[in-house]
């Protein structure tokens, strides 16, 4: 693949463009600044940017922002040094975002996931947000752990609950916490997920059947693992002609 290497730092750059060059990609271009990447991007048309996000004169974010606007934009993968760009970094449709120092494998996975997007995700990707329309929705979930940031897709998730300060998000490789709320999870994805309890938010793909259990009350169970959440008689009904229209 063609890339272009954007980062203010030499060593971090040089670290790049050594480990895509050992994989075969090409480096057709080198930046130090945002600016320079959409003038490099312009001239070069890469399939691949990665791209720092603290950078002078125009940072990563607003960069990635300036590039979607391109008739032929490419993926963005961010390298950074900070793991609290994530939800703005993946509102901004970057498909990777990598802590420094840059894991190699990581790094090589990041950029498999770019050469096998097809055109059509690709395009999907990059939609620019259009003012007199909805803000376009996420794909992944940003989760902090002792790894860094982990990108956990939505279509891997079964159902997020309250959890103190926190929701918990239990998706295919485990759980995980994230510091948002149920009702902003609930407003950006309305059309995958539904509230089953004021704790409890599910993925319906996920969704295998509601049931009974002691004294009248009610549960979810779901496609995949052993595992329940009850429902609330307040979501009970809604719930019902949800899975009826199924």
């Amino acid at each position: 693949m063609r890339i272009v290497v954007c980062d203010d730092e030499p060593l971090a750059r040089e670290r790049l463009v050594r480990i895509v060059q050992d994989e075969d990609h090409e480096v057709v271009a080198q930046a130090m600044t945002g600016v320079e990447a959409v003038v490099a991007v312009k001239q070069y048309q890469p399939d691949v940017i990665l791209l720092d996000i603290r950078m002078p004169e125009m940072d990563g974010v607003r960069c990635a922002q300036a590039l979607n606007e391109l008739q032929n934009p490419p993926a963005i993968i961010f390298v950074t040094a900070y793991d609290h760009y994530a939800i703005t970094a993946f509102k901004a449709n970057a498909i990777g975002y990598l802590l420094k120092p840059v894991n190699k494998d990581e790094l090589l996975e990041a950029l498999s996931k770019a050469k096998s997007l097809n055109a059509a995700q690709l395009n999907e990707l990059r939609k620019l947000e259009d003012p007199t329309a909805n803000p376009p929705r996420r794909q992944h979930i940003a989760a902090r752990t002792h790894r860094g940031v982990e990108l956990i897709p939505l279509s891997d998730i079964y159902y997020f609950t309250a959890d103190q300060k926190y929701v918990k998000v239990r998706h295919k490789e485990g759980t995980v916490l994230i510091d948002e709320t149920l009702k902003e999870l609930e407003q950006e994805f309305a059309d995958e997920l539904f509230r089953v309890h004021r704790n409890a938010l599910i993925n319906l793909d996920y969704l295998d059947l509601l049931e009974t259990v002691d004294s009248g009350q009610y549960q979810v169970r779901f496609k995949g693992i052993d595992e329940a959440l009850a429902v609330s008689r307040r979501h009970l009904p809604v719930l019902r002609d949800k899975i009826q229209n199924m």
